[in-house]
């Protein structure tokens, strides 16, 4: 904070000090030797002691006539001895010194930060001992506030009076906080009496200057420094010993700063100025009355005496009904109670002309409870402003944000005597943003303000510029933008904040699938922009474009907002977001999805837990509210989950849960409901599996009863012309809209059983075989069949020469698998979870090969699949045939596995699947130690056993193979124990050999130390035996434990990929199934020829195709369930036992507040009753004296009685 010497040697030439130039004769002084400036004759120049005409002519001494000024010789940094405390910057001036230099000072060279808001205390000289709840005013209250808000105190500065209270308070308060800012305190004192001012004077700085602040003696005159205080101002007004020469300058500083504004490049608020005053003498009056001159609010702390006290009471008096001149001589008494050195006249003529601007008075005192001292800062801020136009609360409300202090805004702006418009509250909206303050949020925009007209492009870049420095975002933002600065050069000049690349960042973090997409700047097509480059404003830009979009509904920018907290992790702001915005399942979901992707990216431990628990309350809140809807309407329901979301890139709310791992949302049974709805496809769902599988094999049957549909009522339903659901065969997509009625099914047809004519026989035939469960058991029996075949080619057809049939039926069979999973890996946007846009082909390769390929059992697909084209390869080629069959027979084996995943479908065996993957990767870390543990058992056995043994083959397999075994009891004890061996000499080497029993029992053996072989043979064991396999099995434990007791959110979540998966494939099974891709191959061709444009949006899988009407309603119907969620979650909550408690506890001090006011107006009652006694027995006085004079005329009436008296 202290700049160095060569950064201050130009103070000299700015700041001026105070010399005096006339010697006037202080006639208090009996010597005449003294001046009225304070100083002696010996101490003045020659010039102020020659003009004796001059000083006889004048009588009275004025600073700024009779001084002049010289370049000041004290300024630098100040270090107390023996405080143990970093230096203080101190300053000598002038008191007519610019206060805007000084201000500079402050805040550019001695480096303080601008302030938030200046506390000026003011007070008597006071004691060594202050009240107690004086000093936890000053400690709790003052200081507290002003390390929270980022205030500047000011006071006197000097080891004195209350100036020395703060000084402790501020001590206090440094010492027992353990983190934070700190305190900012400055002192302006007079340079007059400060006591060993000497020690601070230095032409050149001192840098810093040993100052002596204890140890001298007290004479009431002049008063050491504080060492407690950042800063000093030692004003120089010329005098010597005599207080008061600093407070213009003081006055004139603290007006200079309430005209400045906070924030950086002074962009914020006027910084308010509160004048505190705790006691006073006289002088004080005088300040408080200048103070008030220069529309400086004051707070009076009643009950700490003095001025404080007197200001108090006239104030109150001035508010109690019946004040006016009557109270003239009780005004004039009380200033004589509490200023009797004092002119009477004179104070209470500053005592009323201070009442006149009563306004900026606000009185406090112990009685009125614990309020924290920023409560008692606002209001008295507020009740300075006496007006009901909203500009002259502006400065108030943003600083209500800054303190994050909402009861304050709503108890005192926000009461309904202040006319708030929308414009006003901007400001403020962008403070409550930036500072993370989700309640002021809440409380400005249900107060009317527009949030359409508030979000511009300019305010959402300054919302990002926010993100820390070393956060993951702003890595993520920066990057972005340096990626678009090289492909693109920006505009030339201008220092304009430039809008982020969130859109390239939320395509870098959610891939092309799930990404907003935003708006393009002049682009041909609405949906990719190409054409034109990608616009980095709003989502709401939108709206001209995408008419279905939330944006026509007036909700983007509760998206944008929705987007930026989640990117900046603002969890309660993101939760507001959500429930004012649409889209509320599809947002919840995709809110989950962001968090969870960006807490893997996070390197901060903390910030990576937060984002977890956050995605984890909006899966919760998403599985919630999906729940309402459902039990509210089933139909809209599966609408809703099969409707893509403009938002999250024409994703629909089953692949954001699933990309989002969100299990507990597929474990509902609306989701479940509509999977196996899907599952079984134009069949009911009730159809026996027995059933299934003889019509399979029999397929006549599928003519009779033993098959049923779904009632034509379903059907119809699912054919509404708001609709446009997929239906048709799998694998080449529903019925498109261009497809004539005749192809749709009839009300009235259908069902179970009846005649069969050809058109409905033909429909029957393609429902069946067009179901996913059909294509799953089609696919399974084709796989098994692929199974035998294989088995049979290796175990009796597998021989060298010419392939045989069945060879080359495999070889076919193998080549229509290896072009169904080109057609899952390339044809993503055909239905599969790669289904990013609204047509084939709109998801990059790129992306599409990577969702493939994240799929662990497509992975195994392909390496079964390479693996098969080696070993082909191999077998076909002369000199590899060994090798071809060897890696066929190891593919066997991987193909054989790969029918572990038809097991998923299972509710008993799909969780068993995830449980031995799960304990695959345990077994990883198991084998890490076992093999650690083998490696050096086995080299120090063998090295100890066989020393001549140059064998490497046989070397190795003793090393790793033989350990292994003898883990599982397989142990040679006669190649290793000695005792069990011939000795004899079977070595040409020196040494003692034996040779083991056996025709394979191997080299000589060594007999030195043959003991610790044995030794180390139970060490091994006992450790890989005991610690490692029971180690194994209790991480298997704990894995099918875990996994056990979510086994149905497992089971469903699997489901769902089958499901997804069969219902994008084409009816036929393999090696049928290349018919079906020549048929989708020539229609994708005559498609592509026919026109230009994209293929139909109806081309897709697990989807649902809303016109804007239907969009509209469905989005209306999902706003107001959200709703009735919302409601019904904030009864629950305020039920629940701790919101009972709070609002009792605010009910108490609500009870406690109206009970003081009550206090008040019984003392007022009191007071009104006294004064009334008073004025009856003056009455009666009155008449006592008129009827015993002679004025009265005998024989008179009698004065009338009393009301009540008895007669």
């Amino acid at each position: 904070m202290v700049a160095p010497e060569k950064e201050q040697s130009w103070i000299p030439k700015i700041f001026r000090k105070k010399i005096c130039t006339t010697f006037i004769v202080d006639l208090s002084d009996p010597g005449g030797n003294l001046c009225q400036c304070g100083r002696s004759r010996s101490v003045h120049p020659s010039v102020a002691v020659e003009d004796a005409f001059g000083a006889a002519v004048v009588t009275v001494w004025d600073s700024d006539v009779h001084t002049t000024e010289k370049p000041t010789d004290a300024y630098g940094d100040l270090e107390f001895l023996g405080a143990g405390r970093r230096p203080s910057n101190f300053l000598r001036l002038s008191d007519r010194t610019d206060p805007a230099t000084i201000y500079s000072l402050v805040t550019r060279t001695w480096g303080f930060r601008a302030p938030n808001l200046v506390v000026s205390v003011l007070g008597g000289s006071g004691g060594p001992v202050l009240q107690t709840w004086l000093q936890d005013l000053l400690r709790r209250g003052l200081v507290r506030a002003a390390q929270s808000t980022g205030a500047w105190i000011v006071t006197g500065g000097l080891h004195t009076g209350i100036g020395r209270h703060v000084g402790v308070a501020v001590r206090d308060h440094q010492t027992a906080s353990t983190g934070g800012s700190k305190v900012v305190a400055m002192g302006v004192a007079p340079w007059g009496v400060v006591r060993n001012r000497d020690t601070l004077t230095n032409p050149k700085g001192s840098f810093p200057a040993k100052y002596r602040w204890r140890g001298d003696p007290e004479d009431g005159v002049e008063f050491p420094l504080d060492y407690n205080y950042s800063a000093f101002f030692l004003v120089d007004d010329g005098t010597h010993g005599r207080a008061g020469g600093e407070d213009r300058f003081r006055l004139r500083f603290e007006s200079y700063v309430a005209q400045q504004k906070t924030g950086v490049g002074g962009t914020g608020i006027d910084i308010p100025v509160l004048l505190l005053l705790i006691d006073g003498d006289e002088r004080m009056l005088k300040r408080i009355e200048d103070a008030t001159q220069a529309q400086l609010p004051c707070l009076l702390v009643a009950g700490s005496g003095g001025a404080a006290d007197c200001l108090a009471e006239t104030l109150e008096d001035s508010l109690a009904p019946g004040s006016g001149g009557t109270r003239r001589g009780e005004a004039r008494d009380r200033i004589r109670r509490f200023f009797p050195k004092g002119d009477p006249e004179v104070l209470q003529a500053q005592v009323e002309r201070i009442m006149t601007q009563k306004e900026l008075l606000t009185v406090y005192s112990s009685e009125d409870g614990s309020e924290e001292f920023e409560t008692i800062v606002l209001k008295a801020l507020v009740n300075a402003c006496g007006s009901s136009e909203a500009s002259a609360y502006l400065d108030e409300l943003r600083l209500a944000v800054a303190w994050n202090r909402v009861d304050i805004a709503q108890s005192e702006l926000f009461r309904g005597d202040i006319q708030w418009r929308s414009f006003h509250l901007e400001a403020s909206l962008m403070d409550a943003l930036l500072n993370d303050r989700p309640e002021f949020v809440r409380l400005l925009i249900s107060h009317g303000l527009s949030l359409g007209h508030f979000l511009t492009p300019v305010r959402l870049a300054q919302l990002y510029s926010a993100a820390p420095a070393h956060s993951l975002i702003r890595s993520l933002l920066d990057q972005a933008a340096h990626g678009a600065a090289t492909k693109a050069p920006g505009p030339k000049g201008g220092a304009e904040l430039q809008p982020p690349q969130v859109g390239q960042v939320l395509r870098t973090l959610l891939g092309e699938t799930c990404a907003p997409k935003y708006p393009a700047v002049n682009a041909r097509d609405p949906h990719t922009g190409k054409g034109g480059r990608e616009s980095v404003c709003l989502l709401s830009d939108w709206a001209t474009s995408e008419p279905a979009l939330e944006a026509s509904f007036g909700q983007a920018p509760w998206s944008d907002l929705l987007l930026w907290a989640l990117l900046l992790n603002r969890a309660q702001m993101a939760m507001y977001f959500w429930e004012m915005g649409s889209n509320a399942v599809s947002s919840a979901l995709g809110a989950c999805l962001l968090l969870r992707v960006m807490a893997r990216q996070e390197t901060e431990a903390e910030e990576a837990a937060r984002r977890k628990e956050l995605a984890a309350k909006f899966e919760s809140m998403g599985v919630d509210l999906f729940g309402e809807c459902y039990r509210s309407s089933e139909k809209r329901a599966s609408r809703l989950l099969l409707r893509r979301c403009p938002l999250w890139g024409d994703a629909t709310c089953l692949q954001l849960a699933m990309q989002a791992d969100a299990r507990a949302f597929f474990a509902q049974d609306g989701v479940q409901s509509l999977l196996t709805q899907k599952w079984w496809g134009e069949m009911d769902s009730t159809t026996p599996t027995w059933a299934l599988v003889l019509a399979f094999f029999c397929p006549p049957l599928i003519y009779t009863n033993l098959i049923a549909f779904r009632k034509p009522e379903e059907e119809a339903t699912q054919k509404n012309p708001d609709i446009d659901m997929d239906g048709g065969i799998n694998g080449e997509g529903p019925i498109g809209p261009k497809d004539s009625p005749e192809k749709v099914q009839q009300p009235g047809r259908g069902g179970r059983g009846g005649r069969c004519s050809g058109r409905r026989c033909l429909r029957r035939w393609s429902r069946f075989w067009g179901s996913p469960v059909t294509a799953f058991l089609g696919n399974v029996v084709s796989y098994l069949l692929f199974l035998l075949l294989f088995a049979r080619v290796l175990l009796l057809d597998f021989q060298p020469g010419p392939p045989r049939a069945w060879e080359l039926l495999l070889y076919v069979w193998a080549f229509t698998l290896l072009c169904e999973e080109l057609r899952q890996g390339l044809g993503g946007g055909w239905g599969s979870l790669a289904s990013g846009g609204p047509r084939p082909g709109h998801v990059p390769l790129r992306r599409r090969l990577q969702l493939y390929l994240a799929d662990a059992w497509n992975q195994c697909d392909l390496l079964a699949l390479t693996c098969f084209l080696l070993g082909v390869g191999c077998r076909l080629t002369l000199g590899l045939y060994d090798l071809g069959r060897t890696v066929l027979c190891l593919d066997f084996m991987i193909f054989t596995l790969r029918l572990l995943h038809i097991f998923t479908v299972n509710k008993q065996l799909g969780p068993k699947i995830v449980i031995v993957s799960k304990m695959v990767k345990d077994v990883f870390f198991f084998l890490f130690f076992l093999g650690v543990w083998l490696v050096a058992y086995g080299v120090a056995t063998e090295g100890l056993l066989r020393p001549q043994d140059r064998d490497l083959p046989s070397v190795l397999r003793r090393v790793f193979y033989r350990p292994y075994l003898q883990i599982f009891g397989q142990i040679p004890q006669e190649d290793m124990d000695v005792a069990l061996m011939t000795p004899t000499n079977c070595s040409s080497e020196e040494g003692a050999w034996a040779q083991p029993l056996g025709p394979q029992a191997g080299s000589c053996v060594s007999l030195y130390a043959n003991w610790l072989v044995v030794l180390l043979l139970i060490v091994f064991l006992l450790v890989a035996n005991i610690l490692l396999l029971n180690l194994l099995i209790a991480m298997f434990s704990y894995t099918f434990g875990k996994v056990q007791g979510n086994s149905d959110l497992y089971w469903k979540a699997q489901r769902y990929s089958l499901i997804r998966e069969f219902h994008s494939r084409p009816a036929l099974a393999p090696p049928l199934i290349v018919i079906s891709h020549v048929r989708l191959l020539i229609r994708r061709l005559r498609r592509s020829r026919r026109s230009s444009t994209p293929a139909s949006p109806a081309m897709e899988h697990f989807r649902v195709y809303l016109s804007k009407e239907a969009e509209r309603t469905l989005l209306t119907w999902e706003s107001v369930q959200k709703e009735s969620f919302l409601l019904a979650r904030a009864r629950n909550k305020r039920d629940s036992d701790s919101e009972r408690l709070k609002r009792t506890s605010q009910k108490v001090d609500l009870a406690l507040k109206q009970l003081g006011q009550i206090r008040e107006y019984d003392k007022r009652l009191k007071g009104l009753e006294r004064e009334v006694q008073h004025c009856s027995r003056v009455l009666d006085w009155v008449a006592e004296n008129l009827s015993r004079s002679a004025m009265l005329p005998p024989g008179g009436p009698p004065p009338p009685s009393r009301p009540g008296s008895k007669d």
